[in-house]
């Protein structure tokens, strides 16, 4: 009895069994990348059909190159159908194996696959151990036959499951190493289950083909297995250029801060982490999900599906619910082959923030959050234009500003000023209705619009409201700031027809609270127009007064009233306006105090008395009024001190004459700015005694010079007895105090007489002199060089 095993080892051409082997791997090489690139291909039945040529030609090669290299000294032959049969059995056995590997969607059906394919190598051994012909008895051993079903099985199962798995070129070997031991250890096993009985009675079927026709075949079948191994490289080299290329397209596209997807219809075929991020979704999760279902708009997906390339605004519908606005920019693109849509999606959030923050300064205040100017227009033309003139409701303007704001700014600088402003439109704010509206208009301008009037008195006690409001707010406030508002309102359509008109007479009687007393409000009468615009044009006029070369200063001399001797001149500012000729001190310095102008025109009167003063021959005194707004300016004592320095002139000729009202605005701060006055050397002067609203405690407090009677107590002291009785008790507070009086005002010989009596220092007025140019008194501050020129026409 001749079996197999014994023919392995004594009776076989080795060449042949290692070229069984090449032949096998290589097919089963073949095959697994064949079955990869099918289950991500977009056409797997053709590359899982060529998966099965490869494969079951493999295994057909190999079983027939191993049966050519066994020799057992008998005729043989092989039958031609049966020998097609098991090629067929091959290849629709690894056909079907792999396609139930590839497309189940069980969790083990590549087992299942694999363990097909086992099958189909089974199939084809035994058909074609069918087909072998030989002069002999053929018997089988069960054990073994079985033992080579179930290494086929289970190998095959192994080699489908290593060979699918995700990962490189070490997947493949190890499914390409696994399905090629599964053919051949079921083929020699299978092999060592036969045993051959020579027997000359059986004789080979004449239309048997003999080996030599079988190596034909065979070497027909390698060549596909070879063409297939080969497109199987191309195929892998191509891959892999094409995963270099998508992974480096992956991460520009993943790079890209806007959203990418690329849809097929409407159904998302990829998408980048910038779009999964936006809509909350996983990237995977993301992949065959409906890209409508996130866009509420149906306008919206019906153009984005059109083809039409155009720019799209709609709301993204995240994973949270949340609705996102977003840019949309559509184009068709080539993906894979197939015409896809690419939507480029752009988060608009931070744009659309800014331009509501831009809307929103567009009109409001950054300061107070209060509507601006143009929101105030638009609404006050809304509401002219609404309401009916005929009819019972009307519109009420007021216009508000804070009195001497400027010199709160002066005084404790922007900040606190802002603050002020912010706490106005807070407290006005509480006291109006939603209908009506509060706006700042700049600076610190505010204007209420109230709709629907029926009477003056309702606006009459929402401008008494507001008032006291802000008194309540100074009293409760730590620092005890005086900060009021003056108001003035108009009515439309009484007042105004328009709103230009109407915002001019509300300006207009807000002037005229000022002008009568400021905290307090004045309704619109026709009368104001004229006098609020006469008082306008002189503020204009006077701020072009400096660069116009139209101011000037006088000088009024002072004496000593026991020797008669001049010690010094007051400078005093007069203005000769081009057009109105000279104009009243008392008409343009209350302008000049309430435009905040006063600063600009003090700084210029000291400079030019001090400029003048330093050119006398002889060493007099200067002295020149400083507001209450320049003496609480935290650089007033530097302005003083680069006035001395630019003109030489000596600190201790310059004489600053304060008011007491100048002294109760802010008693600690007008105290520290006086003492650096006082360090400088330069003179300090009570100006107005007695006008005043604590004389003696301002006394006694501030550093002063000299003290200067106001002139309402010199006029006529001779013959008033509680003037003079004034006159007397300040003369004797000077001499207690060691601090020289000047009086004011001296106009008679009787009024000198008096004072002269009374031992008053020095004084001032038309009996002594009256405020003239610096040339007329030439004789005076050029005393010296006089004097010389008498001596040398003497000699």
């Amino acid at each position: 009895m001749l079996t197999v095993y014994n023919c392995i080892v004594n009776e076989h051409d080795l060449r042949l069994v290692f070229l069984a082997a090449i032949v096998c791997a290589l097919a089963s090489f073949a095959a697994v990348n064949l079955l990869r690139y099918a289950r991500r291909s977009n056409a797997p039945t053709l590359w899982l059909s060529i998966a099965a040529v490869a494969c079951g030609f493999g295994i057909w090669s190999t079983h027939f190159i191993a049966m050519l290299a066994f020799s057992p000294n008998l005729p043989q032959g092989y039958n031609v159908t049966l020998a097609g049969l098991s090629l067929v059995f091959a290849v629709a056995m690894t056909g079907l194996g792999g396609l139930v590997a590839v497309k189940s969607r069980y969790p083990h059906g590549d087992l299942l696959g694999g363990a097909i394919v086992g099958g189909g190598i089974a199939a084809m051994h035994f058909t074609g151990m069918a087909a072998f012909k030989v002069e002999g008895q053929i018997a089988w051993d069960p054990v073994f036959v079985i033992a080579a079903i179930v290494l086929g099985v289970l190998l095959g199962a192994a080699a489908m499951r290593v060979a699918l798995a995700a990962g490189g070129m070490k997947s493949k070997l190890a499914g390409a190493a696994l399905l090629t031991l599964a053919i051949c250890s079921h083929h020699f096993t299978a092999m060592g289950a036969i045993s051959i009985m020579p027997d000359s009675s059986i004789k080979v079927p004449v239309t048997a083909i003999a080996s030599g026709w079988l190596a034909v075949a065979i070497a027909l079948a390698s060549v596909v297995i070879l063409i297939s191994a080969l497109a199987v490289a191309a195929l892998d080299m191509r891959s892999r250029r094409t995963a270099t290329e998508m992974d480096r397209m992956r991460k520009l596209v993943n790079a890209a801060v806007e959203g990418l997807v690329i849809c097929d219809g409407d159904i998302i075929i990829t998408a980048n982490e910038s779009f999964s991020v936006l809509s909350g979704i996983s990237s995977q999760s993301l992949i065959g999900a409906s890209i409508g279902q996130m866009l509420s708009d149906a306008h919206v997906r019906s153009k984005l599906a059109s083809g039409q390339n155009e720019v799209l605004e709609a709301d993204l519908k995240t994973v949270d619910g949340e609705m996102i606005p977003v840019e949309l920019i559509a184009q068709n693109i080539d993906f894979g082959g197939k015409r896809h849509r690419a939507v480029a999606i752009r988060d608009l959030r931070a744009r659309k923030e800014a331009e509501a923050h831009i809307s929103y300064l567009a009109h409001h205040d950054m300061l107070t959050g209060l509507p601006n100017r143009r929101s105030f227009a638009a609404r006050l033309d809304q509401l002219i234009a609404t309401t009916d003139i005929r009819g019972e409701n009307r519109v009420a303007l007021l216009c508000l500003d804070l009195d001497r704001f400027k010199e709160v700014n002066d005084l404790f600088g922007h900040a606190a000023g802002d603050e002020i402003l912010q706490k106005m439109a807070t407290i006005v704010s509480r006291l109006l209705s939603s209908e009506d509206m509060l706006a700042r208009l700049g600076g610190d301008e505010f204007a209420i619009i109230v709709p629907g009037v029926t009477s003056t008195a309702a606006i009459s006690r929402l401008a008494e409201n507001i008032l006291d409001a802000l008194k309540a707010e100074n009293a409760n406030s730590p620092a005890r700031s005086v900060v009021s508002s003056s108001i003035g309102i108009a009515i439309y359509p009484e007042d105004g027809a328009d709103r230009e008109t109407l915002l001019s007479h509300a300006d207009t009687a807000l002037y005229r609270s000022k002008a009568e007393g400021r905290n307090t409000y004045r309704f619109f009468e026709a009368k104001m127009g004229e006098e609020t615009k006469e008082r306008r044009l002189i503020e204009h006029e006077l701020r072009h007064a400096i660069s116009g070369g139209e101011l000037k200063l006088v000088y009024q001399p002072q004496m000593q009233i026991d020797s008669g001797e001049i010690i010094g001149f007051e400078a005093l500012m007069r203005w000769h306006n081009r057009r109105r000729g000279d104009v009243p001190p008392n008409v343009f310095i209350p302008i000049a105090e309430e435009s905040g102008l006063i600063v600009e025109l003090g700084d210029w009167a000291m400079l030019e008395a001090c400029r003048e003063a330093a050119s006398w021959e002889l060493p007099l005194t200067v002295a020149v009024n400083v507001s209450v707004v320049q003496l609480h300016s935290q650089d007033f004592p530097q302005k003083v001190h680069d006035v001395l320095v630019k003109t030489g002139l000596p600190p201790h000729r310059l004489e600053l004459e304060i008011t007491e009202t100048a002294l109760i605005k802010d008693m600690n701060r007008a105290l520290g700015t006086l003492r650096q006055v006082k360090s400088l050397g330069v003179r300090v002067a009570m100006d107005d005694f007695g006008t005043g609203y604590s004389s003696l405690s301002n006394i006694r407090a501030f550093p002063f010079d000299v003290i200067k009677i106001d002139r309402s107590f010199i006029k006529s002291v001779d013959k008033n007895q509680q003037a003079a009785a004034i006159v007397r008790a300040v003369l004797g507070l000077g001499r207690g105090l060691g601090l020289p009086v000047l009086a004011e005002g001296i106009e008679t010989s009787d009024e000198l007489r008096f004072l002269t009596e009374e031992y008053c220092s020095a004084g001032q007025g038309f009996h002594l002199g009256e405020p003239a140019s610096i040339e007329h008194f030439d004789h005076i501050v050029r005393a010296s060089r006089h004097v010389r020129e008498k001596k040398i026409a003497a000699l």
